[in-house]
């Protein structure tokens, strides 16, 4: 039950921080905002952990810190460029299906046997997790000029070069073809294909994410959580320096990255603490019901449409932990 709890608390604070991120994100360049959140991270885990951990870390340990950090980068920026060109709803929910898929089959071909009921309730978290990631119909959507929709906050934003918004806060943003009846996809078409896209690209970041913090062992103390956000952070220093953008976000984009960072912080320790009180393929698959959480944000702060589809997928969502909890207690 222990590791159901920590697993919870860590979808929180992933979602939280993704939403918070995504906000980030249509204010300034991916790289920016990634590398000052991975920063802030570190540097808290920094303060905490050599206090807590009395043990040094194996070099094992150490490596599949190192490759967790570098895969949890890669799926952080490609979740927050989807944010730009999809829903929160969607990126982030689609990236949560190759997380658990990932996550599970690790799981498994490490040798785990979930209960019958967890694995009826993680079978049913895929379907939950695929629901909410339906994109709700707008029927004026091709009528309204994409620049509104960027003004208004509720649309992405293009991106240059070094994955930095163009034009500036509330630009226009180029048109493209807008004959989606005759079989040329319309833009909110192609933005939202880009969104899932990334998105699941983001999720093998973060199931290699989950996977190589749970092979770093807990025999470590903490240590690994602060090896991978090392990493992170190492990893997007140098993206940044090969594309020029090693700069800090601007003012209000600053504060939502710090926040990013320090929320995230506490979601890596949760799931960590979790995989080493349960099964992998237990905990991953609670952890990545993340989703659930930013739509919930995006739909009280951003007023992001949650349409009949998405509430079935939370009721689902809410069903599979259930059944994951009474299994794990079983």
């Amino acid at each position: 039950m222990l590791a159901v709890l920590l697993a919870l608390a860590a979808a929180a604070g992933y979602g939280g921080s993704d939403y918070v991120a995504g906000l980030a994100a249509r204010r300034a360049s991916v790289v920016r905002v990634t590398m000052l959140a991975e920063a802030t991270s570190a540097t808290l885990l920094l303060c905490v952990v050599p206090f807590i951990s009395s043990q040094v870390p194996s070099l094992t340990s150490v490596l599949w810190g190192i490759a967790a950090g570098v895969s949890g980068a890669a799926g952080a920026m490609a979740l927050y460029l989807g944010f730009r060109h999809a829903d929160f709803s969607v990126a982030s929910s689609v990236s949560a299906v190759g997380t658990a898929a990932f996550s599970v089959l690790a799981g498994v071909l490490r040798g785990e046997k979930p209960a019958a009921l967890s694995l009826a309730g993680i079978a049913l978290a895929l379907p939950a997790i695929v629901a909410v990631s339906v994109p709700a119909k707008k029927p004026a959507a091709d009528a309204t000029p994409p620049d509104q929709h960027d003004q208004q906050g509720q649309g992405p934003v293009t991106e240059g070069p070094g994955l930095e918004p163009s034009g500036g806060s509330g630009g226009s943003l180029p048109r493209t073809s807008t004959r989606g009846s005759r079989g040329i996809a319309s833009p909110g078409r192609q933005r939202h294909a880009a969104g899932v896209a990334l998105g699941l690209a983001a999720g093998a970041g973060f199931g290699l994410f989950f996977i190589g913090l749970n092979e770093a062992g807990s025999n470590s103390d903490l240590w690994p959580i602060v090896i991978s956000q090392v990493a992170a952070l190492v990893t997007v220093a140098c993206l940044a320096m090969a594309t020029h953008d090693l700069r800090l976000p601007p003012t209000g984009a600053r504060q939502l990255s710090l926040m990013t960072g320090a929320i995230s912080a506490v979601g890596t320790t949760a799931f960590f603490l979790a995989t080493h009180h349960g099964l992998l393929a237990i905990t991953a698959v609670i952890t990545s019901l993340y989703p659930a959480t930013t739509i919930l944000l995006a739909r009280v702060l951003s007023g992001e449409r949650l349409t009949a589809l998405r509430i079935i997928g939370l009721g689902l969502a809410a069903a599979s932990v259930a059944l994951i909890a009474a299994g794990g207690a079983g």
